[in-house]
């Protein structure tokens, strides 16, 4: 299942020259992320009441293009890797009405328990691991 996030850029994400902000692109991903993972079912205030937490390891970005105030960027996450104790989630970010890339980014995650212990999603919520199996199978045969 592909999900595509859409998110209009906002002045005050603009820096001095115009530009957005690079910093505010992590920002996007995680609004992304966050949007996606709900739409699978698996929305963050769920997975924290199941003892579920999926903390950031590591982020990559590559900047291709910028954006601006009233841009429109459409973002694609996708699993590009999953182990059941890690997952990495890759991100296509593009101009909405160019189609222009603008970033291509990864995110690195772990799952643990409330008290940030690492789990194993597949030992822990066999349900969730699944579907981010399918996802990641999906995503590798494309």
């Amino acid at each position: 299942m592909e999900y595509i996030f859409t998110r209009n850029i906002n002045y005050y994400e603009t820096d001095r020259m115009g530009v957005v902000h690079h910093s505010n692109y992590i920002r996007y991903l995680e609004e992304a992320r966050c949007e996606w993972l709900k739409s699978m079912d698996m929305p963050f205030d769920e997975l924290e009441k199941n003892g579920i937490t999926v903390p950031v390891l590591g982020v990559n970005i590559i900047y291709k293009m910028h954006v601006t105030f009233g841009d429109i960027i459409s973002i694609r996450p996708f699993v590009k890797e999953y182990t059941g104790v890690r997952m990495t989630v890759g991100y296509e970010v593009i101009n909405a009405k160019t189609k222009e890339t603008v970033i291509i980014a990864e995110t690195k995650h772990c799952f643990t328990d409330l008290s940030l212990k690492p789990i194993n999603l597949k030992k822990h919520k066999k349900e969730y691991s699944e579907k981010l199996e399918k996802m990641n199978k999906q995503n590798n045969t494309n």
